[in-house]
């Protein structure tokens, strides 16, 4: 089957790599010369701990997929480093010892630690904290190497084509399957045609589709130079507990009664999650904006605020900050979908929205794409 897959964000470029796993020819267009919206500007992470239980077995399947993926392509810079979330309060505290006694912590992977058992695993936590929830699943991908190397991957196989610089401009369903042309005048003929459009809503996303079920999230954040040590998980605060899902329950609820956010962190809905690059550098953030029109411009206290908790956390100085960021992803309304996914026109999908989730559940979404459309 030739299979035309629109955008080249993590989500277009799984779906071309299932594809191909499955014996199917992909032409594969991205607008850009090199993809630059949520897939470059996020972690990186494969973050099982906190998905809600409705999330957790693509979550996990995600992460078999990568780590298959890894061997096939290891300049994905893949690694299963786990995550440690570090707790300053009782409260805190609280709600990991509530996750760690449900029936799916085993499936999760957590273990409650205390401060040296912290520390002994991660021996750069050398700062303030009273304990760790430690999440053995957790992995990291390097998010700016990950396309081009699945991409070099994919061609090699002689079944796949990427046209970058290339915007599709008009698909039509025909007798004998789909027909898209794009901006260069030049013209393409498929089986099947499915449009990952990431947070471009607009444009032929809607042309196709109408109004989809999603809204944009913006969000901020940084990279360090290198650390100088080693990193050995990805670290998260209590506040990242606010906006996972899969710790919900009645010590959450204590937490938002009695302790209430740093006004700055509040202001701008934030957590911590920090991860190490390969170069040695923290990729440290985030924030959540969610009422359009966006800023243009990005605001400097949250830089602050992450800056001092990342220092209270390690115990030391942080490098110095060499590059800052925005970003924009879409989330579907309905938060039990993992993902939009619907048919625009015979043998035409549409597949957007996982939220800030792309990197964890991309490979499992194309899976599951692949096996719903028969592939």
């Amino acid at each position: 089957m030739q299979i035309l897959i629109v955008g080249g964000g993590i989500l277009g470029t799984t779906h071309s790599d299932e594809a191909i796993r499955r014996g199917h020819d992909v032409i594969h267009l991205e607008r850009e010369p090199e993809a630059r919206g949520a897939t470059v500007r996020n972690f990186g992470l494969v973050w099982v701990s906190g998905r809600a239980p409705h999330e957790l077995d693509a979550a996990l399947r995600s992460r078999e997929l990568w780590a298959d993926l890894a061997v096939r392509v290891p300049g994905i810079g893949y690694r299963a480093a786990g995550s440690i979330t570090l707790m300053r309060t009782d409260e805190e505290v609280a709600i990991a010892e509530e996750a760690c006694a449900r029936a799916d912590t085993d499936l999760r992977g957590f273990s409650l630690l205390d401060a040296d058992a912290v520390r002994a695993i991660n021996p750069a936590l050398q700062g303030k904290f009273l304990g760790g929830l430690h999440c053995t699943l957790d992995a990291a991908v390097e998010s700016r190497q990950a396309l081009p190397a699945i991409r070099g991957y994919l061609g090699a196989t002689g079944r796949y084509t990427f046209h970058a610089g290339t915007e599709a401009r008009e698909i039509t369903t025909t007798a004998s399957g789909v027909h898209v042309r794009d901006d260069h005048g030049r013209s393409y003929d498929a089986d099947l045609v499915i449009v990952c459009p990431g947070a471009t809503l607009g444009g032929l996303a809607r042309d196709l589709a109408g109004d989809l079920p999603l809204r944009r999230v913006r969000l901020q954040m940084m990279q360090t130079a290198p650390l100088g040590e080693k990193l050995t998980t990805a670290i998260a605060d209590g506040d990242s507990f606010r906006y996972y899902p899969g710790f919900a329950g009645s010590a959450l609820d204590t937490l938002h009664k009695v302790q209430p956010q740093e006004p700055t962190a509040e202001e701008h809905r934030m957590q911590l999650l920090c991860v190490q690059r390969l170069h040695g550098g923290l990729t440290i953030g985030d924030t959540h904006e969610y009422q359009e029109p966006f800023n243009f411009d990005v605001d400097e206290a949250p830089y602050q605020h992450l800056s001092s908790v990342v220092e209270t956390l390690l115990g030391r100085d942080l490098p110095p900050i060499v590059k800052r960021w925005a970003g924009v992803y879409s989330q579907c309304l309905d938060p039990t979908q993992l993902v939009h996914r619907a048919q625009a026109a015979d043998n035409v999908w549409v597949v957007a929205g996982p939220g800030g989730r792309g990197m964890t559940l991309g490979p499992a979404l194309a899976e599951q794409t692949a096996d719903q459309l028969g592939l």
